[in-house]
């Protein structure tokens, strides 16, 4: 008789977290899950623990929520893959009636493959320059969210040549990446905040660091590190208590509202670490996201901790 020895909690929820990441990966799922009658419903549920609703009308007054509270906000109209040229011009449209409407404090960030880098790294630069001088008209960042790294080197491309013609351009950078090690000091010589996350997107580990490995906080460390030490714009983006903790100490336990830096959370995530860092002087931002293409986000922010897949039960329940 042969008998089997269960899988370990930890080794449960890295399989959970990998096909979490693998369904954030299905294009078709994006649409086919929303639309669902029975499925869409529910889903919707633990949808609204992360995503501020799926207008720009929803982000408003979730943004106005977030600065009322002492925080700078980060709206993003979420999309990514788009590749209809039509679509990625339209979709376009939306960020600059976000540039119009939104509270000057409140930055605006955005998938490149959203507004054409899928179809066209031209039609993506277009797009993206229209955005760029919206926002600088309207005084507020512009902030370009990371991708898979199948996409990297095309992004920090039109990266590249938004800041030959703008200064308020960021960037998104994965500490999870093993390049990034390589791409920051570039990074570090163009204007624009540069944000640094960990990265939540299946990658193999010859490219990236696994999200459970203690390798992966030590990479975002040092990262972060280097960038305080630079004096350059940036966000630590994370919801690591250690981490955060760590990033405190090393700026010394305070900070002021002209710091370069800022600490960011996602919007149902980690609202009292922002508060413990508004409490010491560092600047603070909520990063609120909207719109109909919401499956994708959600399976990522569950991956990054599928204890979190016990919440979604509760928020169908409830």
């Amino acid at each position: 008789m042969t008998t089997h020895t269960p899988a370990s909690g930890a080794a449960l929820s890295s399989q959970a977290a990998q096909v979490l990441r693998a369904l954030a990966l299905d294009e078709d799922l994006k649409w086919r899950i929303p639309g669902d009658p029975v499925l869409g419903p529910l889903a919707r549920k633990v949808a609204r623990r992360y995503v501020a609703g799926e207008t720009l009308a929803d982000a408003l007054e979730r943004a106005q929520l977030v600065l009322t509270a002492g925080h700078r906000v980060n709206v993003e109209y979420m999309g990514e893959s788009c590749r209809d040229p039509q679509r990625a011009v339209e979709e376009t449209d939306t960020f600059l009636a976000a540039a119009r409407l939104l509270p000057p404090e409140c930055s605006i960030s955005l998938d490149l493959s959203h507004i054409g880098l899928a179809v066209d790294a031209e039609l993506a630069l277009a797009n993206a320059s229209l955005i760029a001088r919206a926002t600088a008209a309207t005084g507020r960042e512009m902030m370009i969210s990371a991708e898979g790294s199948d996409r990297t080197d095309a992004v920090l491309a039109v990266h590249r040549e938004l800041c030959e013609q703008f200064d308020h351009v960021g960037i998104t950078v994965q500490a999870r990446l093993h390049r990034t090690a390589d791409d920051l000091p570039e990074l570090l010589t163009r204007p624009g905040r540069i944000r640094l996350v960990k990265g939540a997107f299946l990658e193999p580990g010859t490219i990236a660091h696994p999200r459970e490995a203690p390798a992966l906080t030590t990479a975002y460390l040092e990262y972060a590190q280097q960038l305080a030490d630079s004096g350059h714009l940036c966000s630590f983006a994370t919801h690591d208590r250690e981490l955060i903790d760590r990033i405190d100490h090393h700026l010394g336990g305070k900070g002021h509202d002209c710091a370069p830096w800022e600490f960011e959370t996602l919007l149902g995530l980690g609202p009292d670490h922002l508060d413990a860092m508004a409490e010491r002087g560092h600047p603070t931002r909520e990063y609120v996201v909207f719109g109909t293409e919401w499956w994708l986000y959600v399976c990522n922010r569950l991956a990054e901790d599928p204890q979190r897949l016990l919440q979604a039960l509760l928020d169908v329940a409830g």
